[in-house]
């Protein structure tokens, strides 16, 4: 059977891709950011998942203005990326697991939720820059499973609506029975941060400190806030945290924190790192690999 092993919480900016492809991670501004995901990679390694889950938002690639589903899933055996303007290479073909993505389509369905199709689906550097992070060598091993949550085009969904999301994905997971697959759910984007307007360059350090201890303990909390809350405390692009709480609706009640890495500023948004494991899961000691299990630089 399928089973949830743990979620993690990254943000996807584009300059981090550009590091990325220029090989700049050891440079001084860069380095105290990449330094921060060596547990997250040793956890990843130790844990071998099959699968990956990808909460994230489209910024125009796969989706535009004219037609923006609220809820979209991958259902797909390759995902393509492309050219999205920002001068980073076009990746390879990332590998799916269209019959997977179907099970879990189909329960959503059953669960009421109005799911966007996705047979073919392009994925943008919210979903890349991630996977570079946690997997530099690539990810030969994993099949992945994109989830596009509209974070662009308003009226967008509520906290409540995407944890309710993450927690029908979870019960999705639990029901499949048909293979044994140990999945990770990845939510992607954020933290804090605009890009535009008299607030451009906007980070709350107060309030990402709030969301990454909430989201350990009482993740229901940030179900409270709206849409337009989420906006005044974390910028107009820090919306972005829906991922993040539909990642950990998807663990159930009770999650461990295994590591937490928090860094401002990159580009000019606040970065965030944080590897969940499920409850029952066999307790990963992150200091075995030189580093304490929370760290905030």
């Amino acid at each position: 059977m399928a089973k949830i092993i743990g979620g993690i919480g990254t943000s996807h900016v584009p300059a981090i891709g550009a590091a990325i492809a220029r090989g700049a991670q050891n440079d001084p501004y860069w380095k105290p950011f990449f330094d921060g995901y060596g547990p997250a990679r040793e956890w990843l390694k130790e844990n071998k998942p099959d699968v990956v889950i990808v909460f994230y938002n489209d910024h125009g690639l796969n989706f535009f203005l004219d037609a923006i589903p609220t809820f979209a899933v991958g259902a797909a055996n390759e995902y393509y990326n492309a050219d999205e303007g920002w001068g980073l290479p076009v990746l390879r073909p990332f590998k799916g697991d269209a019959d997977f993505s179907w099970k879990l389509i189909e329960h959503l369905v059953e669960e009421e939720f109005d799911i966007t199709t996705c047979q073919k689906m392009l994925v943008d550097h919210a979903f890349c820059v991630p996977l570079q992070l946690l997997w530099p060598e690539g990810t030969p091993n994993v099949r992945v499973v994109p989830i596009a949550i509209n974070t662009l085009q308003h009226p967008l969904p509520s906290a409540l609506r995407c944890y309710k999301l993450g927690q029908a994905v979870g019960r999705a997971i639990a029901a499949h029975e048909d293979q044994d697959l140990k999945v990770v759910v990845l939510g992607t984007g954020g933290l804090s941060h605009q890009l535009d307007g008299k607030r451009a360059g906007f980070i709350n350090k107060p309030f990402d400190m709030l969301c990454l201890d909430k989201l350990v303990d009482d993740p229901a909390v940030l179900t409270h806030y709206s849409v337009h809350e989420l906006i005044e405390l974390a910028g107009t692009q820090g919306v972005e945290i829906l991922m993040w709480i539909a990642m950990r609706g998807a663990l159930g009640d009770k999650a461990r924190l295994v590591h937490s890495h928090y860094h401002i500023p990159i580009s000019n948004t606040a970065g965030g790192l944080m590897v969940l494991e499920s409850q029952d899961a066999p307790v990963f000691e992150a200091a075995q690999y030189g580093r304490s299990p929370v760290g905030v630089a």
